[in-house]
């Protein structure tokens, strides 16, 4: 490229210049036995800083595409670029592709003004599989409107178009490895000399075979002013073709071609630049050379994606969702899940950490039981109480390697594919059907013997297997102390409500009715004999001990004299326990009057006569 920019540097130190871009960041991940190649070609008829001559872009251009018979395609990514703000429509093998991603950067060019330069991104995974391996030719990339109106690009001869195809594959005879692609666009130029790129989300576990690529745009060969690239703080190259001095020089490592016009792409070596335990890795590049007198020299150099390719031996976890059971009105899930250990070449951890979310809420949380040896899994179980404040209708997260807050304890080969989600639908409790009462009388302490299923008669089903009975909503809705016998139900509060549950094709029909245990009146019996033959030894009214327990019993002889008062505690035998005679002792045989006040409202004091006899 011949661009020379000539800058007195007191003059540069007055100087704002924009330059803006998208920072290259982590795309995808790509684990298990995979590798990645690179194809593409340039549109440019010769390098615009050598060669003067031309202004205008090829039509289109093409490049060999070549994968063994054994390998299977996982991810294909088209990237064009050029001057200008871009042109997203282009056709690969007369197939119309349209761009997913647009980034943009700006150069500020002193003596032509602010100028754009552009990269397009497209997933045309489809495509490569379909048409494999063979031939692939971009055209109707078009920038003529760009360079036409704008001379600025043709004056500083950065006049350019380009594009590359990644391809993404799996071959069983390749090392377990992860491929980490990062995209977006950096640019440097002869005002911002120097970028440093940190990279992260990987993991160096053996250095063995380690790679990096890089598609960058608008290096030319002819100018090396400067011009480095370092992988963390080490100077690389790949000579002949990439000397250490001009990285980016228009070459395509992939061919051993050094008309890649304009365009650089190119993998290195880097097992000597990293180290076993990294997570992230530092790439630097420069430009720029003070020639003497202050007068800068540079050259421009955008960067579009950076690659990487590291043999790894770490547990992959993943998680899956087996079954789901929520019963009809309950806020609990009961759920079976499997955890997975495949695509890796080292154990996962017992204790690994499991995450429960609804809604992104945490609910629940467990861990791994044992190792999981690699290509193994283990199942699990938990129940899940799902929150008052989550709605019905929500999304239930599982997530291995989660201690609950986002975070994981294990380094594994891929930490994107940690999760999995299911959509659930919990069933709101239906409107409650009242039925009519159930009133008896007290046999003693506000107690019944109730027929509960007398109720069936006021509801309409076809099965009794369908009918259960229960003594709380809550034991209805966990289907849990099912009353096992309901014809003599024995009540244990009064009132008590009882529930009943009609199970149906959805979730059951639920009713509710009330045990009324009522005072019914006592039954005065009008002799006894306390003769000790245990046989009617003492004056037993039925329906009124432990029933009407606040009565009160008073028993007067013929002359009208009390010789006895009872009350719940206190039955008549036949003796008197007032007055002087006969006190403690049997009474005469004879007739005796009763008044029993029952102090119930419902009743008044009853009066009567009963004969005692021996």
């Amino acid at each position: 490229m011949r661009r020379q920019l000539f800058f007195i540097l007191s003059i540069l130190n007055l100087l704002t210049v924009p330059v803006f871009g998208q920072d290259i960041t982590l795309y995808q991940q790509f684990n298990g036995h995979v590798n990645y190649t690179a194809i593409g070609n340039t549109l440019n008829q010769f390098e615009n800083g050598l060669d003067r001559s031309f202004c205008e872009i090829l039509p289109s251009s093409e490049a060999e595409l070549s994968l063994s018979g054994t390998s299977h395609i996982i991810a294909a990514y088209l990237y064009w670029a050029g001057s200008g703000a871009g042109d997203l429509e282009v056709s690969i093998n007369d197939l119309p592709v349209t761009a997913q991603e647009v980034y943009n950067v700006e150069y500020n060019d002193p003596s032509n003004g602010l100028l754009t330069y552009f990269s397009c991104f497209s997933d045309i995974t489809n495509i490569v599989t379909s048409l494999g391996s063979t031939t692939y030719t971009l055209s109707n990339l078009d920038i003529s409107e760009t360079l036409t109106t704008i001379s600025g690009y043709c004056n500083n001869r950065t006049n350019f178009a380009g594009w590359s195809i990644y391809v993404i594959y799996e071959e069983d005879t390749l090392p377990i490895n992860q491929i980490s692609l990062f995209q977006g666009l950096e640019i440097i130029n002869a005002v911002v000399q120097e970028k440093t790129i940190i990279i992260d989300n990987i993991n160096v576990i053996d250095d063995d075979g380690a790679k990096i690529g890089f598609l960058a745009w608008e290096g030319d060969s002819g100018l090396s002013f400067g011009e480095t690239l370092q992988i963390n703080g080490n100077l690389i190259s790949n000579p002949p073709l990439n000397p250490d001095d001009n990285a980016f020089n228009g070459t395509n490592s992939f061919t051993n071609s050094n008309t890649f016009y304009n365009g650089d792409l190119d993998v290195y070596d880097i097992q000597d630049n990293i180290s076993v335990g990294d997570t992230s890795v530092e790439i630097k590049l420069t430009t720029g050379e003070d020639i003497g007198g202050g007068v800068i020299r540079a050259d421009l150099i955008i960067l579009n994606n950076i690659i990487t390719v590291l043999n790894s031996q770490s547990p992959d976890a993943t998680i899956t969702i087996d079954n789901s059971f929520t019963p009809c009105y309950s806020r609990i899930v009961d759920l079976d899940y499997t955890v997975f250990n495949l695509n890796s070449n080292e154990i996962l951890p017992e204790d690994t950490p499991i995450a429960f979310y609804a809604n992104d809420i945490l609910i629940g949380q467990s861990t791994t039981q044992d190792e999981i040896p690699v290509d193994g899994s283990e199942s699990g179980n938990i129940s899940l109480t799902i929150p008052s404040d989550i709605p019905n209708d929500f999304t239930l997260t599982l997530v291995v390697d989660d201690i609950g807050d986002g975070s994981g304890i294990v380094i594994e080969l891929n930490e994107t594919n940690n999760n999995t989600q299911e959509h659930l639908q919990l069933t709101p409790l239906p409107e409650i059907i009242e039925l009519d009462p159930i009133l008896n009388c007290d046999i003693g302490f506000n107690t019944a013997i109730y027929d509960l299923t007398s109720q069936l008669d006021l509801i309409d089903f076809d099965d009794i297997n369908t009918i259960s009975f229960f003594e709380s909503l809550d034991d209805l809705m966990s289907d849990i102390n099912v009353i096992l016998n309901p014809e003599f139900y024995h009540n244990i509060t009064d009132p008590q409500t009882i529930f009943i549950k009609h199970e149906n094709d959805d979730c059951s029909a639920i009713y509710q009715f009330n045990l009324i245990t009522e005072n019914c009146p006592p039954h005065i019996p009008q002799g006894f004999s306390p003769n000790n033959d245990t046989y009617n030894d003492w004056f037993n009214i039925q329906g009124l001990y432990d029933i009407f327990e606040a009565h009160e019993l008073h028993i007067y002889n013929r002359y009208g004299t009390l010789i006895f008062v009872g009350d719940n505690s206190k039955r008549w035998e036949g003796k008197a326990n007032r007055g002087l005679n006969y006190k403690n002792v049997l009474l005469p045989v004879g007739t005796y009057f009763y008044v029993l006040n029952l102090n119930d409202n419902n009743y008044k004091i009853m009066t009567g006569w009963v004969y005692l006899n021996r």
